[in-house]
């Protein structure tokens, strides 16, 4: 189910995040993007609840504000600097993927979960209700130890469905080596699909980019005994496409000059 809101504590208003109005609109945008469920997917990866992935560049753009009739945005240097207010306040942590910059608001769960503010506040008198007790160095400490902790699990792999592009791809390819070497040992597929979604995803290769390269390395005398994985292709995968632009060039040639047409400009 799809939540619509989120939930920030009044102590907000009492600590040095309030008087920070880039740092504070950043905080807001993270708590309110991080995944309020148990585990989703994005790009392959498998992000935990409190979880957000963005690019500083697109932070950038989501934090556009309005000065008079025009539009003003925050520089790449600046949005840093909010970052790294957070996590030396205790409130985020950060770790650089390949896709993107991965964000964690720490003690998301005490934000969100309403039963956690009913047991903070259970008994507490006046307006206000009393401070917790606990040092807030204490329990800064006790949150990013928490959520190291979790970061050092073992996520689990990406499994592929059999039917998806990159698996259908990496079945493609190893029959493409049986062709030539009926004894080739069979790889492990879900491994290969997931080299293949790196070159969809990351490189920015077409199916058909990749599906005709997987093709033409096999029927080359000399590509056939080199490149015998995804992980070869993706490597050499710019040099192989002026491979083949110079043999097709070379085949264009000999047939003008066949034709009686010649021409040796390159």
């Amino acid at each position: 189910m799809h939540m619509n809101w989120f939930k920030m504590s009044r102590s907000v208003f009492d600590s040095d995040l309030w008087h920070d109005v880039s740092t504070f609109r950043l905080f807001m945008i993270l708590i309110g993007k991080a995944t309020h469920q148990e585990e989703t997917r994005f790009w392959g990866m498998r992000l935990r609840k409190g979880q957000y992935i963005r690019s500083y560049e697109k932070l950038c753009e989501d934090l556009v504000y309005k000065v008079g009739r025009g539009n003003q945005e925050y520089s790449k240097n600046t949005i840093y600097k909010c970052v790294q207010k957070l996590i030396k306040a205790g409130r985020v942590t950060v770790r650089e993927t390949e896709f993107g910059t991965l964000f964690t608001v720490l003690n998301y769960e005490k934000y969100q979960e309403p039963q956690q503010y009913a047991k903070k506040f259970a008994g507490n008198k006046g307006n206000g209700g009393e401070r917790d007790r606990e040092p807030r160095e204490k329990y800064i400490k006790k949150a990013i130890k928490a959520n190291k902790a979790k970061d050092q699990k073992i996520r689990r792999k990406q499994v592929f469905d059999m039917c998806s592009v990159p698996y259908s791809l990496a079945v493609y390819f190893y029959e493409q080596i049986k062709q030539n070497n009926p004894e080739h040992r069979e790889p492990d597929l879900q491994k290969w699909a997931d080299e293949i979604r790196k070159m969809l995803e990351i490189d920015k290769r077409t199916e058909e980019q990749i599906k005709y390269l997987m093709g033409w390395v096999q029927q080359d005398d000399f590509e056939m005994m080199n490149v015998l994985s995804p992980v070869k292709l993706r490597e050499r995968f710019d040099a192989l496409v002026m491979r083949v632009k110079y043999e097709n060039r070379k085949v264009m040639l000999r047939r003008k000059e066949s034709a009686g047409q010649y021409d040796y400009t390159f």
